[in-house]
């Protein structure tokens, strides 16, 4: 991965942090910042578990859409996880 794959990434998840909150709405902890560090980071997630590990398609041939579809899955699979982990601790 190149360092314009990383920037592509890091605003793909921008997107995605933003549509995942839109998927799934509800408080929390964290506020804006930590949407969008979830979507930076579900981004790589989706990524990795859609291109790498499913081998379902290279990231080049589906396109912007198709990035910013696999970011928000990923997005949303962290976000999951996160209220998981904070519903657990309080």
């Amino acid at each position: 991965m190149d360092i314009s794959a990383v920037v592509v990434l890091i605003i793909v998840g921008l997107i995605a942090g933003a549509l995942a909150k839109i998927a799934m709405p509800g408080p929390d902890p964290g506020g804006i910042l930590l949407t969008i560090v979830i979507g930076i980071v579900g981004s790589f997630v989706g990524w990795v578990v859609v291109y790498n590990l499913l081998g379902l398609a290279n990231p080049n041939s589906t396109g912007l859409l198709g990035s910013i579809l696999v970011a928000t899955l990923g997005s949303v699979i962290l976000l999951v996880l996160y209220r998981a982990i904070t519903r657990r601790s309080a």
